[in-house]
């Protein structure tokens, strides 16, 4: 089974790798550490899973798998994070990826991957029980209207908590300069007149 493995964190990279070279089954053909690199590495190898972290800089694992999804539907996606954040598994299950695992389920890597592999959804135990209850909840406000990216959206979710333009940077491993440009063009498009009114649109709008 070829398997490429994405992961900012190279230690974490090495482990798996590790992890899933012990089963002869597995044959890792390539590692990368970036959204992009997920994406142009799938489209190089087709591997027969492709197993990606979430949270990684400048593009991560939920926006590289809507790419790759978009393009070839049938790609097998497994998800790996260290966040059993209730967003992401939704966004997982609304754009059609595989599965959602966290990384401190290491007993549970290689059944899983094979699992998906084998045309399977998987989640992990402690996920699968709170599913009902995620997809259920009301849809959040659809800023695809106004052409809003994640990464935006990010921004958005930085101003409405209160953060200056410096303390969203950070978190997101951006320029400052970025987010000054990232959110003039968010106001822009939204026809917002300042920070203000954007925290309370957002508010308004969760």
């Amino acid at each position: 089974m070829n398997v490429i493995l994405i992961d900012d964190d190279h230690l974490v990279t090495a482990a798996l790798k590790i992890i899933l070279e012990a089963d002869p089954d597995f044959h890792i053909i390539a590692t990368g550490s970036s959204g992009q690199e997920a994406i142009s590495l799938y489209h190089k190898h087709k591997p027969d899973v492709l197993l990606m972290d979430i949270r990684m800089k400048e593009m991560n694992g939920l926006d590289a798998a809507k790419e790759i999804l978009s393009k070839d539907p049938k790609a097998k996606i497994l998800l790996l994070t260290t966040f059993s954040d209730d967003e992401y598994i939704v966004k997982a299950l609304r754009i059609g990826t595989c599965g959602y695992l966290l990384k401190q389920d290491y007993d549970h890597i290689i059944p899983a991957v094979k699992a998906v592999f084998n045309g399977q959804t998987v989640f992990g135990s402690e996920i699968t029980g709170r599913l009902p209850e995620l997809l259920s909840k009301k849809e959040e406000f659809d800023y695809g209207k106004y052409d809003i990216s994640e990464k935006e959206l990010d921004i958005i979710r930085g101003v409405a908590e209160g953060l200056s333009n410096r303390e969203i940077a950070e978190s997101l491993y951006l320029g400052e300069g970025t987010v000054r440009n990232y959110l003039s063009n968010i106001l822009t498009k939204m026809n917002l007149r300042d920070r203000t009114q954007l925290a309370v649109f957002y508010l308004n709008h969760r």
